[in-house]
């Protein structure tokens, strides 16, 4: 192990820890990151030094925790290279994030005959919400289908894309196969067509460098405990005149200008998309989870993750009876895959036992699944501290589930 991944993992305490008797082997990067002490240290000093409600408040406390919340909104300003503060409106993650968007873009640009364009392989996340607003409205669902190694097919995409469609949704990389899609081109077609576009960035802000101008994307959705973060913090970046344009999602405090038993006015952005108390302690110490991404730097995190795919890729396929499932050329940090003969939930019950953490099941995408005609996978999903030797246990597990299996 060299000297700058053993650093690493030093900051992050859980690493330490004992599973079964056994060192954590932990796996399941795509679900949710472990966490730098940075962070944990951020979350313990707010509540034992600042602790007090944001916004309008005029004590020492308030004003003091106001401050360094409009400061956390900055470091997200300059992460994803917005224009303006007020593009970056806080949520509790992706899913609310992408739940605004369908109900507030929904009510100010989706009219019935419409159409929204999401693909195949999409998380529950980034369909469901579409579906409903086609339910309310009448605008219709189409959908980018998906090639066997796992791959966006772009030429049906461009066929999709017509005067009738309103909002292209997609995700920048896949959950279940890792793929890497092709976002500047998507974004691209989209605008000629006409179509404002949103790109659901759960699985790639830890990953690659999101730079939201350079796209011109018109939407772009993550989650904080995906990048080293606390839970419960989420990011719905939108262009100003969009969300000018926006109604308000939910409604009650923090996001009013004045309310009278006659008339409510709304405060301009990006408080009229913040209804009620935020997580103020997961948002500034979603500040330190982005330092540490920055002092970690993005070519180092990409020949990491680059190294372990090929790794583990390698290595499961020399496992006989396994199948991967996802071999598109451009991966991120996930590998799904197979036993044959053994349920997903099985296969991940043994591989605990070893103090291996993967994540098994249909992952929150069930139409990828029905794709490859199978009903889930096990996936190891990886960050920057995770090494070869971790995933040394895992083919290890998997070979003790083979054999036990018969």
């Amino acid at each position: 192990m060299n000297e700058k991944l053993q650093k690493i993992r030093q900051q992050f305490p859980i690493l330490n820890c004992e599973v079964n008797g056994k060192p954590l082997v932990y796996l399941d990067n795509a679900a949710t990151t472990q966490k730098p002490q940075s962070v944990i240290d951020r979350i313990t000093r707010y509540y034992m030094q600042e602790n007090s409600n944001v916004h309008r408040g005029l004590h020492h406390l308030s004003q003091m925790g106001t401050a360094a919340f409009e400061e956390s909104r900055r470091a997200f300003q300059k992460f994803l290279n917005s224009e303006l503060p007020e593009e970056v409106i806080f949520t509790k993650g992706t899913t609310e994030s992408i739940n605004l968007l369908a109900f507030s873009f929904g009510a100010a640009f989706i009219h019935e005959g419409d159409e929204i364009i999401i693909s195949v392989m999409e998380h529950h996340a980034n369909i469901v919400p579409w579906q409903q607003l086609c339910g309310r409205t009448g605008a219709v669902l189409k959908v980018v289908p998906v090639n066997d190694v796992g791959e966006l097919e772009m030429e049906e995409y461009k066929k999709l894309l017509g005067p009738k469609v309103k909002l292209v949704s997609i995700a920048h990389v896949s959950n279940t196969l890792g793929t890497v899609n092709p976002v500047a081109e998507i974004v691209r077609l989209g605008h000629e067509a006409g179509a404002r576009v949103h790109l659901d960035g759960a699985q790639a802000a830890a990953h690659v460098p999101v730079d939201v101008r350079a796209l011109d994307v018109d939407f772009y959705s993550l989650s904080v405990h995906k990048m080293y973060g606390p839970m419960g913090v989420g990011i719905l970046y939108g262009k100003a005149d969009l969300l000018n344009a926006m109604p308000p999602w939910q409604t009650g405090g923090e996001m009013i200008n004045k309310v009278t038993f006659e008339k409510t006015t709304f405060a301009d952005l990006p408080y009229k998309f913040e209804t009620g108390t935020p997580d103020v302690a997961g948002v500034l110490a979603s500040v330190p989870a982005l330092e540490f991404l920055q002092d970690v730097g993005w070519d180092f995190i990409a020949e990491r993750e680059h190294a372990l795919v090929k790794y583990a890729t390698e290595k499961l396929a020399q496992v006989d009876g396994v199948s991967l499932v996802g071999t598109a050329k451009e991966k991120g940090g996930v590998v799904s895959f197979n036993i044959d003969g053994v349920h997903s939930a099985d296969a991940a019950t043994i591989f605990d036992h070893f103090g291996v953490a993967v994540r098994s099941g249909h992952h929150c995408a069930q139409p990828i699944m029905a794709r490859y005609g199978i009903t889930g996978t096990l996936r190891a999903s990886f960050a920057v501290y995770n090494t070869e030797e971790e995933i040394d246990v895992l083919v290890k597990a998997i070979e003790k589930t083979v054999q036990m299996f018969g």
